[in-house]
């Protein structure tokens, strides 16, 4: 009985250990290497208890990090921002997204480590600003700015009917003439054809509108247009014609239109929040000048392509849409004000 229960024991131990080894391998062998795409995206605005100046930053070091591994980007000129971490799927770490930019205090969040649960939110992150070092030295008198408008071109192409164009042409051809051994036969290929042209030029910067082609004499019913030299207009206008039956006469009429570029110049009004100026352009603008009084002296200040004025520090940026519009934005430097 002693010996029955021994052999027992020593089965059972047998049999864990080798469950433990099974266990061991499978732990080992588990698929630690597969990794998921884990996107983390959203806005960096500015603190403010005004939401109109709740300004967007741009260039702020946006990094998301589980401990393990990290993935960083920035923000583009609209504040908006996305990081992706690419993590292992058996990961249940926390994911800290966390901002930093030289002009506001850090900012972090908290995503939880779900492995089965992907963060699909837009996160609005709004950074406090630091307080500006008070500069040593006596304090002068802020300059007003004031009165400002935006002064920018627009060019625009424009059509103005200069005239009109007129051509006749005949084709010469004798009805009831089989077509056996011709190359050009009517459309049911039974009588012999003939085939004429016309064409006209409108001149350099000119172009041909309101295209009409037609038989005006001759067995007309006999005959058919190719409108294909002339239907989408243009500077060089052609038409031809074929004819199965005797000969006709053919129009050929057209609108001379001369294109020319214009120039507009236009203004428009910025809107001020706090210390920051806005406004927007269309894709087609030229020139953008503010025009604004300095201490009560008016003044223009052309933007040009580096954005430079000197009591405002600003920025454009383009939209994505159809319409590509530029905002701009243009902050105060420190002895300005409004």
């Amino acid at each position: 009985m002693k010996h029955k229960a021994l052999i027992w024991i020593i089965v059972a131990i047998a049999v864990a250990v080798a469950l433990a080894a099974v266990m061991v391998h499978v732990y080992m062998k588990r698929p630690t290497a597969i990794r998921r795409s884990i996107p983390i995206e959203g806005a960096v605005i500015r603190r403010d208890a005004d939401s109109h100046k709740e300004l967007p930053i741009e260039d702020v070091a946006v990094t998301a990090s589980d401990g393990v591994v990290s993935a960083q980007t920035r923000s583009d000129a609209s504040g908006y921002f996305k990081v992706v971490l690419e993590r292992q799927v058996w990961s249940g770490q926390p994911i800290v997204v966390r901002f930093e930019h030289p002009e506001y205090q850090p900012a972090e969040f908290r995503l939880p480590g779900s492995r089965l649960q992907v963060d699909d939110n837009l996160h609005v992150v709004a950074m406090i600003p630091l307080p500006e070092p008070e500069k040593p030295g006596p304090v002068r008198k802020e300059s007003v700015v004031s009165n400002i408008r935006v002064r920018y071109t627009i060019n625009s192409r424009t059509e103005s009917n200069v005239g009109s164009a007129v051509k006749t042409f005949q084709v010469v051809n004798k009805g009831n003439v089989p077509c056996a051994e011709h190359s050009l036969c009517s459309p049911d290929g039974k009588w012999k054809a003939a085939t004429g042209s016309a064409s006209l030029d409108a001149g350099h910067d000119n172009a041909f509108g309101n295209v009409r082609a037609s038989c005006i004499a001759g067995p007309c019913p006999f005959t058919k247009i190719d409108p294909s030299g002339f239907e989408h207009g243009g500077q060089h206008i052609s038409v031809s014609a074929l004819n199965w039956s005797d000969t006709a006469t053919f129009l050929l009429e057209a609108e001379v239109f001369h294109t020319a570029i214009s120039s507009n110049v236009r203004e428009s009004y910025p809107v001020v929040f706090g210390r920051t100026l806005n406004f927007t352009l269309p894709p087609t603008q030229e020139g953008v000048s503010l025009e604004a009084d300095l201490d009560g002296a008016p003044m223009v200040f052309p933007l040009g392509p580096n954005l430079y004025l000197s009591w405002a520090n600003c920025t454009a940026r383009t939209d994505a849409g159809k319409d590509k519009t530029t905002v701009y934005r243009c902050e105060l430097k420190p002895g300005y004000r409004f």
